[in-house]
């Protein structure tokens, strides 16, 4: 009997030893977890994504491990020039023929869009932290996507709301013909018509223009309160630079940049960008977590980050967590996963993953300091205020996503 009972024991004990090691090693599909980086590596919105997104990405492949449940991860890149159909086909092949599991970025929000519903088609994952589409998880949601670092909706109930608050209720619009500035300027009429103010007029430009002259004349004869950039990138700065030139600021006008990187702020300096009232969902200066984890991105790319490289590193990590929680690569295994675990990093606190896709996290609202407030270089911003993440994004009742379930 007590023979018995020992063999009993040690084929329990062996059946725990085999059932831990599956767990360990899991079921990682080709023996590897890769991941792509699909961004703009040499157009204009490469200063907010291209090196620095890259280096993101790999800082969290290396501070996980460079393995998950045994398996290496891998990371490769490539550029999608800013056109949807070289993105599209770079995509595809990574997917079919790379099979790479997930991909990070995505600059650029008609790529985004496209390589989104791309990943539904191959049931991979791609996490969007470079592009702003507010469309990404409302009507153009997807089961496996998410939408990570910011989107136009927070942008505008930030950035919108401050000003509407101080009085500035008359908004003309200079919006970059793409998706993301027609999402940015559709979220911020929006929110600028709920709190009562107006928008007297609009003009779109092709986002390759950067001689922003004509479309500035326009703003500045309509007599608005508040001329509003829905672009981002190198225009937006030489719009910035040219709006000083024409004196649009000192006539009275306020200029809001609805999209503004730390960069551009660097690009600008503070004698042009001093004042500019912006949204946003990281400051590498906010704390502790983010001043350590800043200096070490810091030390490889030689200038602070931004949002869109602290959500890459972020969501990233979260991504290579959710597989070793899930024991799998498979992609709405991990996606489950993704949405059940929450997001609790210097990056953001008590963030989580809904159902449309969209990681809800607090934004922030800061204006530009003067230079006689800075201390020093990346020293730019002061804190105007804190939008709890359950008010910076599109509530669920008012969204298009089918995914979303309404009692």
């Amino acid at each position: 009997m007590a023979g018995i009972q020992r063999m009993l024991i040690a084929a329990a004990a062996a059946a725990l030893l085999t059932n831990q090691a599956a767990a360990q090693s899991g079921k990682i599909s080709d023996d590897v977890v890769k991941i792509g980086v699909l961004t703009d590596m040499s157009g204009q919105f490469s200063h907010e994504s291209g090196e620095g997104a890259v280096t993101a990405v790999k800082m969290a492949v290396e501070d996980f491990g460079g393995k998950v449940l045994g398996k290496p991860i891998e990371v490769v890149v490539a550029d999608h020039q800013n056109k949807p159909d070289i993105a599209s086909a770079l995509a595809r092949k990574w997917f079919d023929v790379e099979k790479v599991d997930m991909i990070a970025n995505l600059i650029n929000s008609s790529i985004a869009l496209g390589v989104s519903q791309l990943a539904k088609e191959k049931d991979r994952i791609a996490i969007v932290n470079g592009s702003g589409s507010s469309r990404l998880t409302n009507d153009a949601c997807t089961p496996n996507s998410i939408h990570y670092a910011y989107d136009t909706y927070a942008l505008a109930k930030g950035t919108g709301a401050a000003l509407l608050k101080a009085g500035e209720k008359s908004w003309y619009f200079l919006t970059a013909d793409y998706a993301f500035g027609h999402a940015l300027e559709s979220d911020t009429s929006a929110i600028v018509k709920a709190l009562g103010g107006e928008v007297v007029g609009s003009v779109r430009y092709p986002p390759e223009t950067f001689d922003q002259s004509s479309f500035l004349l326009k703003a500045q004869a309509s007599k608005a309160q508040v001329v509003a950039l829905a672009g981002s990138g190198t225009v937006l700065v030489n719009a910035v630079k040219s709006a000083q030139e024409f004196g649009i600021r000192k006539a009275g006008q306020e200029l809001a940049g609805l999209l503004v990187w730390i960069t551009d702020i660097k690009s600008m300096g503070l004698d042009l960008a001093q004042g500019l009232v912006l949204t946003n969902a990281f400051y590498w200066d906010r704390d502790d977590e983010t001043r350590a984890w800043s200096k070490r991105f810091y030390e490889r790319m030689k200038r602070m980050p931004h949002m869109g490289d602290a959500g890459d590193y972020s969501s990233t990590m979260h991504y290579l967590k959710a597989i070793a929680a899930a024991g799998t690569d498979d992609a709405q295994a991990v996606m489950r996963k993704m949405r059940e675990l929450p997001v609790n990093d210097f990056f953001a606190k008590n963030g989580k993953i809904r159902d449309d896709g969209r990681m809800v996290h607090d934004m922030y609202v800061y204006e530009v300091k003067k230079p006689s407030e800075s201390k020093g270089e990346w020293d730019y911003y002061k804190l105007r205020e804190v939008i709890p993440g359950d008010q910076a994004f599109r509530p669920l009742k008012d969204s298009a996503c089918p995914l979303v379930k309404k009692g």
